[in-house]
């Protein structure tokens, strides 16, 4: 038996196990800092916070000759993949749970496909097979190869993300819309869905954070985003390190820019399938008539 105070997963500490969990934990900062401080003093004394490698920064010329476009084709690609992949991957999900056998095996197949293949492979072959039938311009041979990459492995995992959270709902939910005369596929449109959509939320916000991250692959075919810019962009001004650092704290704003969307999009969905609060009983007189 567990006192009140103890979760379900394990034992609530002890004073003595409680003064060595914060004895660890500011240990660990400790460490931390510390080794965050031996790396700024390496780079300060390689001369990598000199003000002559971060000046370029503050001109407009680098901005919109390297930064803008990089930010703008990592958006583009990012923004184009995930609604693919969240159409694709929502529709393999359902797919994949259809009674109808032939269904779901084509789906399994195609979902455990593409979720075996490295998005660079998927990346590179669509890059050439667009380039050899010629079914882009040229200029968009990259962009095409990307998205094409990004959105085939990220459905495939939203498929089995999709798969996953509705059989975590209660059975009893489909089996009350059985029994009301409901077919299987409006039983997954009107009841199973839009549960387990609130529910799957943050998995997804996980997974586009991932696509997010993931464009910076594309610069193996010589797509224009933010981390091939910063090599760019340490080329021509010679210096990386500063390049590399701003990069990565753009891309670090994009992405929390992302989590804070996704959490208020969360916060509102579930509010707004927050039913009325019931109706309190009143008291009834002997009589049976209400008070």
């Amino acid at each position: 038996m567990t006192s009140a105070g103890s979760s379900v997963l394990f034992d609530a500490p002890g004073p003595r196990a409680r003064r060595i969990n914060l004895a660890l934990a500011v240990a660990t900062v400790v460490a931390f800092a510390a080794i965050g401080a031996w790396v700024v003093w390496k780079f300060a004394a390689a001369g990598q916070f000199d003000a002559a490698k971060w000046e370029p920064f503050l001109t407009g010329n680098l901005w919109t000759t390297y930064v803008l476009p990089g930010i703008e084709g990592t958006l583009t690609a990012a923004a184009v993949s995930i609604v693919l992949a969240l159409v694709l991957g929502c529709l393999l999900g359902v797919g994949r749970l259809s009674p109808v056998r032939a269904v779901s095996w084509s789906c399994g197949v195609f979902v455990e496909f593409f979720r075996a293949v490295p998005v660079l492979i998927m990346m590179l072959f669509s890059y050439a097979l667009f380039a050899m039938y010629g079914v882009f311009a040229s200029e968009y041979l990259a962009l095409a190869g990307v998205i094409t990459g990004l959105t085939l492995y990220n459905a495939a995992v939203i498929a089995e993300i999709v798969r996953t959270g509705v059989h975590a709902l209660p059975r009893g939910q489909a089996e009350a819309a059985s029994a009301l005369g409901m077919r299987w596929s409006q039983t997954m449109a009107s009841v199973q869905l839009p549960q387990a959509i609130t529910s799957m939320l943050p998995v997804l916000v996980s997974q586009m954070v991932v696509v997010l991250k993931d464009t910076a692959i594309g610069y193996q075919i010589t797509f224009v985003e933010m981390v091939r810019q910063a090599q760019s962009v340490g080329s021509a001004y010679g210096n990386y390190i500063p390049a590399l650092m701003v990069i990565a704290v753009l891309m670090i704003g994009l992405n929390f820019a992302l989590s804070a969307f996704a959490t208020r999009l969360e916060a509102r969905l579930r509010r707004s399938k927050k039913g009325p609060a019931p109706l309190a009983a009143k008291p009834l007189a002997q009589d049976g008539s209400a008070l």
